[in-house]
């Protein structure tokens, strides 16, 4: 069994189409162990429910940004080596020096190439 069967990971976005995109692509490459979480909030309460290895995280959502919950996720001991992924439309190179400053492990760019997200998966579990 490889790393990547053992996998889990959180898929956070408002827009449940980006949820399945991102989904889709993991099971391409035998990631079986995958929930979703609409906001941030509903992102931290899985969080504190169970251990996730990575984290697909969108920065525009309703209530609590990504930035905000990346903020929180680097607070806590508990998650301080939590691989989080930011995944946004947020192109600017601001905000992907803020996302670096906020702990970020990575960054993608939407509409997310399944090619990229894929490497980057690969080179943090192999």
């Amino acid at each position: 069994m490889s790393r990547r069967d053992e996998l889990k990971v959180l898929v956070v976005d408002d827009t449940k189409m980006s949820r399945r995109h991102a989904i889709q692509i993991l099971n391409q490459i035998n990631v079986k162990h995958v929930e979703e979480a609409e906001d941030g909030e509903q992102a931290l309460a899985k969080l504190k429910e169970q251990k996730f290895d990575c984290l697909l995280l969108d920065w525009m959502m309703p209530k609590m940004t990504g930035i905000e919950v990346l903020r929180k996720i680097r607070e806590d001991q508990s998650l301080k080596d939590l691989v989080v992924f930011m995944v946004t439309a947020e192109a600017a190179k601001e905000q992907i020096l803020e996302a670096i400053k906020a702990g970020v492990s990575d960054y993608i760019v939407k509409p997310v190439n399944p090619v990229t997200l894929i490497e980057k998966i690969n080179s943090r579990f192999k």
